[in-house]
């Protein structure tokens, strides 16, 4: 039976809320192994002005825990 365990990060970006959410699985992935699933809990962005400056996604990163 396979173990998955389920952390959370709060990721950014300049771009979009996708790149948010694909910058948050790249840091996961330098140090977490088998990323099976992201679920996006919510999303935000930090604005200046009358403009949008950046991105931001809460993510769940699901991985499945080696034996």
């Amino acid at each position: 039976m396979a173990v998955v365990k389920i952390i959370e990060l709060i990721a950014s970006s300049e771009k979009s809320f996708e790149d948010a959410v694909q910058n948050a699985v790249k840091e996961a992935s330098k140090t977490i192994k088998n990323i099976d699933s992201v679920y996006v809990k919510d999303l935000k962005c930090h604005v200046k002005g009358s403009d949008i400056i950046s991105y931001g996604a809460i993510c769940k990163i699901a991985f499945r825990v080696e034996n």
